[in-house]
């Protein structure tokens, strides 16, 4: 993995995460960045839990094959978060952690979904966008709920499997909500970076089978944080 180090993970007041997005927004580029055909593909959550007065977290990243859909790797990375939880600005307190798991993949993904925002963000810098700069891979935002921006609501799509209805806000579009199967509720994808939302589209519907309305990598790593999670509280 050709890791970035974008910038220091010490900043804890919002002047500064603001600062941080603003300055990066500029180099989101919404354009397909793959060399050859999707290979491999990751799914990144996190689970949280408390001690006292203390937040830990646990990031697993699982990898599967894109053809066979069957896992090939997985790793995690568990700490304490220092960051306090502030709205729209969650990479902040997720980044330290994907970046540790980033770093124990033995393979490279060609392509990283996390169970958040990407674009779909108001400054355009939900986790999924913030991640692919120290990723430095494409990345795609999946979120299981609307993050409403601007006071705009979504138009829900027809109840048919691939029905989607994009998202537009001040007559831009930020992303895209979809139906990934009938008498389901949708999903919302967002383009993190160096993709665009006809493929993110394409590559989310691809990994959607009749367990979830996750694609697969993202429901693998959701399952995973929770086992680790069990096991880490024990041990913390």
């Amino acid at each position: 993995m050709d890791l970035k180090n974008i910038h220091k993970f010490e900043v804890n007041s919002e002047e500064s995460f603001v600062s941080i997005q603003k300055s990066l927004v500029k180099k989101i580029r919404l354009i397909n960045r793959f060399k050859e055909e999707i290979k491999l593909c990751a799914g990144i959550d996190l689970a949280y839990w408390e001690k006292g007065e203390e937040h830990y977290a646990v990031c697993c990243i699982v990898v599967i094959n894109y053809k066979t859909k069957k896992e090939v790797e997985k790793v995690y990375s568990y700490g304490k978060i220092n960051v306090p939880y502030v709205a729209g600005f969650l990479a902040f307190r997720e980044l330290p952690l994907i970046v540790e798991a980033a770093k124990k993949l033995t393979l490279e993904p060609d392509i990283f979904i996390f169970d958040g925002n990407g674009y779909l963000h108001f400054n355009h810098m939900g986790i999924a966008t913030h991640a692919s700069f120290f990723l430095n891979k494409p990345t795609i935002g999946v979120a299981k709920s609307y993050l409403k921006i601007g006071g705009v609501d979504f138009n829900m799509p027809q109840n048919d499997e691939g029905s989607y209805n994009d998202i537009v806000i001040k007559g831009e579009v930020y992303g895209r909500v979809l139906r990934t199967r009938k008498d389901v509720k949708p999903i919302f994808i967002s383009c993190g970076n160096y993709i665009d939302l006809e493929t993110c589209t394409n590559i989310v519907s691809e990994l959607v089978n009749k367990e979830s309305r996750l694609p697969i990598p993202v429901r693998l790593a959701d399952l995973e944080t929770h086992i680790m999670r069990n096991e880490l509280k024990e041990l913390i």
